[in-house]
């Protein structure tokens, strides 16, 4: 049993103001988030596959721990669970970055992770807790995460970054949409949070790759000295990439109708296609750590064009949708998980062959959830189980390879870091 006194001790060392005083798990936004996500996409996932499994042989939980619909706690999960989780530690490392503030470590960071965990276990037990009780510990995570960001954000105000506050309020707003529908005030706005909640990630994956891929992109080739030509921006493109983007999230906030988001996603693929084809994609083929990032915008604009054929054409048991939250929000968030961990630890920028894979494995799972139940529709379950799994195994070789680094002490101090 461990001492008081240690106890105490530990305790203490959370309130210290030096965030590099901290335990390591505490030091830096990304380590616990990065970490839960990684996690949280496995056990989010078995436990859907746990449910198809018992559906598709015609068998029922009699007394089951949530309270809505399996398919849409699943939607909830991995969006409001993983990718909020994923998206927090992203914006914890990023505007000490970008403003100079503290970083948020140690008790506040311990509070935040506990929040983000409440929420995921009052979701998961809502079939015996009060809806509303349910609601106000779900919905508490992404304001206090607004607010935390804000008070860094405000250090040095650019309308670049203070746009991500704006994002996290419409995912706060999103999420209210469902949650409104589970206490019964509104029918079918569940789905229409959750389709909010997808584009306004999307939007998130438009903003943040249109910063990191041509960036990254172009110090890598720069660092090769003769490798020519770089990579390029259009301002104009970017606008209009960033604009139409924009108006798919707030269609779908609104509810709009498909015959107005169809067209919306369309313009979106188009914009961000040729945004993306002047960003030497084929130079970094043979660096996954780059790769990953080209291949998540990539999944980006297929499902916008995606979104547009099924809203437009209505193809039965095709998902745009998919491409889109699974597929590039998906591959994105793991290609900056892994780069940042590795980065911020003062680890070399180079993933293991395994990561790599696990980058095709996200994808892979993404264009079979989408596109299979379109083509087999006769095996349904079979298609899922084959994405699930995919799923599963690309962040299983994650929380393996990184699971040492996100809780171990940084190797060394890198300029800028």
């Amino acid at each position: 049993m461990r001492r008081p006194a240690s106890i105490l001790g530990a305790i203490a060392s959370l309130t210290r103001s030096d965030p590099d005083q901290q335990p390591a798990l505490l030091s830096y936004g990304f380590r616990p988030f990065f970490l839960a996500a990684g996690l949280y996409a496995i056990v989010a996932m078995a436990a859907w596959m746990g449910w198809l499994g018992l559906h598709n042989m015609h068998a029922s939980v009699n007394s089951p721990s949530i309270s809505m619909a399996p398919h849409l706690w699943h939607g909830h999960e991995m969006l409001f669970g993983y990718a909020s989780a994923a998206a927090a530690g992203f914006m914890l490392t990023a505007v000490p970055s970008w403003t100079g503030a503290r970083r948020v470590a140690g008790l506040p960071l311990l509070l935040l992770a506990l929040l983000w965990i409440a929420g995921r276990m009052a979701v998961w037990f809502s079939a015996w807790i009060p809806p509303l009780v349910v609601a106000l510990i779900d919905l508490s995570f992404l304001p206090l995460l607004t607010v935390v960001m804000a008070a860094g954000l405000m250090l040095r105000p650019q309308p670049r970054n203070l746009v991500f506050l704006g994002l996290l309020a419409a995912l706060a707003v999103a999420n209210l949409q469902v949650h409104l529908e589970w206490m019964g005030y509104a029918a079918g706005d569940a789905s229409q949070g959750l389709e909010s909640a997808i584009m306004i990630f999307s939007l998130m994956v438009v903003i943040v790759g249109g910063r990191v891929v041509p960036s990254f992109t172009r110090n890598a080739r720069i660092r090769l000295e003769t490798a020519r030509p770089l990579p390029v921006s259009s301002p104009a493109i970017d606008r209009l990439s960033v604009l139409s983007a924009t108006t798919v999230a707030c269609l779908a906030l609104v509810g709009a109708p498909d015959w107005l988001l169809a067209p919306a996603c369309g313009a979106a693929a188009v914009f961000n296609a040729i945004r993306m084809i002047r960003w030497q994609t084929a130079a970094v083929l043979g660096q996954p750590i780059l790769w990953s990032l080209h291949l998540a915008y990539v999944l980006l604009v297929a499902g916008y064009a995606g979104v547009a054929a099924d809203k437009g054409f209505g193809l039965s048991g095709f998902s745009g949708q998919h491409l889109l939250g699974v597929g590039a929000l998906g591959c994105m968030t793991l290609a900056i998980m892994t780069r940042a961990a590795l980065g911020h630890s003062g680890r070399a920028l180079e993933v293991r062959p395994i990561i790599a894979v696990a980058y095709l494995l996200v994808a892979a799972a993404a264009v079979v959830r989408s596109v299979g139940a379109y083509l087999v529709p006769q095996n349904y379950f079979g298609v899922m189980f084959v994405a699930g799994g995919l799923w599963m195994l690309a962040f299983g070789a994650f929380a393996v390879v990184y699971f040492p680094i996100l809780i171990q002490q940084r190797q060394f101090r890198t300029p800028g870091d």
